[in-house]
Protein backbone atom coordinates (compact mmCIF):
# COMPACT_ATOMS: atom_id res chain seq x y z
CA UNK A 1 0.00 0.00 0.00
CA UNK A 2 1.32 3.30 -0.81
CA UNK A 3 1.69 6.58 1.21
CA UNK A 4 -1.50 8.52 -0.84
CA UNK A 5 -3.41 5.61 -0.57
CA UNK A 6 -2.81 4.60 2.97
CA UNK A 7 -3.66 8.62 4.04
CA UNK A 8 -6.68 8.18 1.87
CA UNK A 9 -8.05 5.17 3.89
CA UNK A 10 -7.54 6.77 6.94
CA UNK A 11 -9.06 9.72 5.62
CA UNK A 12 -12.21 7.65 4.68
CA UNK A 13 -12.25 5.78 8.46
CA UNK A 14 -11.67 8.89 10.51
CA UNK A 15 -13.97 10.68 8.71
CA UNK A 16 -16.93 8.45 6.88
CA UNK A 17 -16.35 5.81 9.23
CA UNK A 18 -16.28 7.22 12.47
CA UNK A 19 -19.16 9.67 11.58
CA UNK A 20 -21.22 6.74 10.65
CA UNK A 21 -20.25 4.62 13.45
CA UNK A 22 -21.40 7.55 15.73
CA UNK A 23 -24.72 8.26 13.98
CA UNK A 24 -25.28 4.18 15.08
CA UNK A 25 -24.71 5.04 18.48
CA UNK A 26 -26.38 8.55 18.71
CA UNK A 27 -29.28 6.80 17.45
CA UNK A 28 -29.20 3.97 20.32
CA UNK A 29 -28.91 6.54 22.78
CA UNK A 30 -31.50 9.29 22.00
CA UNK A 31 -33.86 6.87 22.13
CA UNK A 32 -36.87 8.44 24.24
CA UNK A 33 -34.67 11.68 24.99
CA UNK A 34 -36.34 13.94 23.01
CA UNK A 35 -38.56 16.05 24.40
CA UNK A 36 -38.80 18.68 21.89
CA UNK A 37 -38.28 22.34 23.90
CA UNK A 38 -39.16 20.75 26.92
CA UNK A 39 -35.74 18.20 26.70
CA UNK A 40 -33.67 18.10 30.14
CA UNK A 41 -29.70 17.53 29.43
CA UNK A 42 -28.75 15.04 32.40
CA UNK A 43 -25.41 15.07 34.18
CA UNK A 44 -22.81 16.92 32.91
CA UNK A 45 -20.07 13.66 31.98
CA UNK A 46 -23.36 12.20 30.15
CA UNK A 47 -24.63 15.50 28.30
CA UNK A 48 -20.37 15.97 27.11
CA UNK A 49 -19.97 12.36 25.82
CA UNK A 50 -23.30 12.14 24.09
CA UNK A 51 -22.59 15.45 22.36
CA UNK A 52 -19.38 14.61 21.48
CA UNK A 53 -20.60 11.60 19.42
CA UNK A 54 -23.46 13.68 18.04
CA UNK A 55 -21.08 15.82 16.17
CA UNK A 56 -19.16 13.22 14.88
CA UNK A 57 -22.26 11.99 13.65
CA UNK A 58 -23.28 15.77 12.35
CA UNK A 59 -19.67 17.03 11.27
CA UNK A 60 -17.30 14.53 10.15
CA UNK A 61 -19.08 13.72 7.03
CA UNK A 62 -18.72 17.42 6.11
CA UNK A 63 -15.25 17.69 6.91
CA UNK A 64 -14.42 14.73 4.81
CA UNK A 65 -13.28 16.95 1.56
CA UNK A 66 -10.96 19.10 4.39
CA UNK A 67 -9.50 15.94 6.05
CA UNK A 68 -9.09 14.52 2.12
CA UNK A 69 -7.32 17.40 0.94
CA UNK A 70 -4.71 17.48 3.83
CA UNK A 71 -3.97 14.21 2.87
CA UNK A 72 -3.91 15.46 -0.63
CA UNK A 73 -1.02 18.03 0.34
CA UNK A 74 1.10 14.81 1.81
CA UNK A 75 0.14 15.02 5.44
CA UNK A 76 1.07 12.28 7.44
CA UNK A 77 -1.41 10.20 9.23
CA UNK A 78 -0.25 11.42 12.37
CA UNK A 79 -1.33 15.06 11.32
CA UNK A 80 -4.66 13.73 10.19
CA UNK A 81 -6.09 12.15 13.26
CA UNK A 82 -4.70 14.86 15.16
CA UNK A 83 -6.56 17.51 12.33
CA UNK A 84 -9.98 15.47 13.34
CA UNK A 85 -9.72 14.95 17.03
CA UNK A 86 -8.46 18.55 17.16
CA UNK A 87 -11.90 19.27 14.92
CA UNK A 88 -14.07 17.27 17.45
CA UNK A 89 -12.07 18.97 20.51
CA UNK A 90 -13.69 22.70 19.12
CA UNK A 91 -17.20 21.02 19.50
CA UNK A 92 -16.54 20.24 22.43
CA UNK A 93 -15.67 22.85 24.21
CA UNK A 94 -19.07 24.60 22.16
CA UNK A 95 -20.56 21.53 24.03
CA UNK A 96 -19.53 23.17 27.19
CA UNK A 97 -20.96 26.35 26.69
CA UNK A 98 -24.04 24.64 25.59
CA UNK A 99 -24.52 22.98 28.39
CA UNK A 100 -24.14 25.87 30.90
CA UNK A 101 -26.47 28.01 29.06
CA UNK A 102 -28.92 25.86 27.69
CA UNK A 103 -32.36 26.15 29.38
CA UNK A 104 -35.96 24.30 28.86
CA UNK A 105 -37.62 26.98 27.22
CA UNK A 106 -41.07 28.00 25.78
CA UNK A 107 -42.43 27.90 21.76
CA UNK A 108 -41.66 32.01 21.53
CA UNK A 109 -38.43 31.33 22.67
CA UNK A 110 -37.60 28.63 19.78
CA UNK A 111 -39.27 30.64 17.27
CA UNK A 112 -37.01 33.68 18.01
CA UNK A 113 -33.85 31.54 17.64
CA UNK A 114 -35.36 29.91 14.80
CA UNK A 115 -36.14 33.73 13.20
CA UNK A 116 -32.32 34.25 14.06
CA UNK A 117 -31.12 31.48 12.73
CA UNK A 118 -32.72 31.87 9.68
CA UNK A 119 -31.13 35.74 9.35
CA UNK A 120 -27.87 34.74 10.29
CA UNK A 121 -27.56 32.70 6.91
CA UNK A 122 -27.95 35.84 5.38
CA UNK A 123 -24.91 37.69 6.86
CA UNK A 124 -21.72 38.42 5.72
CA UNK A 125 -20.28 36.83 9.09
CA UNK A 126 -21.95 33.14 8.13
CA UNK A 127 -20.71 33.71 4.42
CA UNK A 128 -17.15 34.09 5.41
CA UNK A 129 -16.73 31.26 7.81
CA UNK A 130 -18.55 29.29 5.34
CA UNK A 131 -15.89 30.12 2.56
CA UNK A 132 -13.12 29.17 5.28
CA UNK A 133 -14.87 26.14 5.62
CA UNK A 134 -13.85 25.05 1.85
CA UNK A 135 -10.21 26.19 1.71
CA UNK A 136 -7.35 24.72 2.39
CA UNK A 137 -6.93 24.66 6.06
CA UNK A 138 -3.95 22.47 8.05
CA UNK A 139 -5.30 23.05 11.38
CA UNK A 140 -8.35 21.15 12.94
CA UNK A 141 -8.45 23.91 15.56
CA UNK A 142 -8.83 26.84 12.98
CA UNK A 143 -11.10 24.29 10.72
CA UNK A 144 -13.12 24.07 13.78
CA UNK A 145 -13.83 27.24 14.68
CA UNK A 146 -14.59 28.37 10.70
CA UNK A 147 -17.19 25.87 11.40
CA UNK A 148 -18.32 26.60 14.76
CA UNK A 149 -18.82 30.13 12.85
CA UNK A 150 -20.77 29.10 9.70
CA UNK A 151 -22.98 26.73 11.49
CA UNK A 152 -23.49 28.00 14.74
CA UNK A 153 -26.64 29.65 13.69
CA UNK A 154 -28.10 26.04 12.61
CA UNK A 155 -26.88 24.27 15.76
CA UNK A 156 -28.47 26.72 17.99
CA UNK A 157 -31.73 25.92 15.30
CA UNK A 158 -31.20 22.38 16.65
CA UNK A 159 -31.12 23.44 20.93
CA UNK A 160 -34.25 25.27 20.19
CA UNK A 161 -36.15 22.71 18.52
CA UNK A 162 -34.97 19.52 20.29
CA UNK A 163 -31.54 19.02 21.39
CA UNK A 164 -32.05 15.30 21.32
CA UNK A 165 -34.54 14.98 18.59
CA UNK A 166 -33.42 12.65 15.64
CA UNK A 167 -35.08 13.98 12.64
CA UNK A 168 -33.71 17.61 13.49
CA UNK A 169 -30.50 16.41 13.89
CA UNK A 170 -30.57 14.58 10.52
CA UNK A 171 -32.67 17.98 8.88
CA UNK A 172 -29.43 19.74 9.75
CA UNK A 173 -26.98 17.64 9.05
CA UNK A 174 -28.14 17.23 5.81
CA UNK A 175 -27.76 21.11 5.21
CA UNK A 176 -24.61 21.23 6.97
CA UNK A 177 -22.69 18.95 4.72
CA UNK A 178 -24.12 20.24 1.67
CA UNK A 179 -22.98 24.00 2.76
CA UNK A 180 -19.65 22.38 3.15
CA UNK A 181 -19.31 20.50 -0.05
CA UNK A 182 -20.77 23.17 -2.56
CA UNK A 183 -20.13 26.62 -2.58
CA UNK A 184 -22.72 29.32 -2.19
CA UNK A 185 -25.36 29.81 -4.48
CA UNK A 186 -28.15 32.30 -3.90
CA UNK A 187 -30.85 29.91 -5.82
CA UNK A 188 -30.29 27.46 -3.21
CA UNK A 189 -29.37 29.36 0.02
CA UNK A 190 -31.93 32.39 -0.19
CA UNK A 191 -35.14 30.06 -0.38
CA UNK A 192 -33.17 27.73 2.58
CA UNK A 193 -32.87 30.94 5.01
CA UNK A 194 -35.96 32.12 4.04
CA UNK A 195 -37.59 29.10 4.66
CA UNK A 196 -36.24 28.71 8.30
CA UNK A 197 -37.37 32.20 9.11
CA UNK A 198 -40.59 31.28 8.13
CA UNK A 199 -40.87 27.99 10.52
CA UNK A 200 -39.30 30.47 13.29
CA UNK A 201 -42.49 32.61 12.63
CA UNK A 202 -44.80 29.18 12.60
CA UNK A 203 -43.69 27.92 15.95
CA UNK A 204 -44.27 31.43 17.19
CA UNK A 205 -48.11 31.58 15.77
CA UNK A 206 -48.76 27.68 15.66
CA UNK A 207 -46.49 25.64 17.83
CA UNK A 208 -48.58 22.70 17.62
CA UNK A 209 -47.92 22.40 14.21
CA UNK A 210 -44.44 21.16 14.64
CA UNK A 211 -44.10 17.80 15.27
CA UNK A 212 -41.91 16.73 18.84
CA UNK A 213 -41.62 20.57 19.46
CA UNK A 214 -43.89 20.51 22.51
CA UNK A 215 -43.93 16.85 24.75
CA UNK A 216 -47.23 15.17 24.70
CA UNK A 217 -49.69 15.99 27.46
Amino acid sequence: MTSRTMLTAVALATTVGLGATSWIISLRQMGGMDMGIATQLGSFTSFLVLWVVMMAAMMLPGAAPAVFRLAHLGGRVHDLLLFVWAYLAVWAVFGVAVYALYRPHGSLVAGAIVIAAGVYEFTPVKQGFRRRCCENVRSGFNFGLCCVGSSIGLMLMLLALGVMSVMWMSVITTIIIVQKVFPTRIAIDVPLALTIVGLGVLIIIAPLSIPGLTPPM
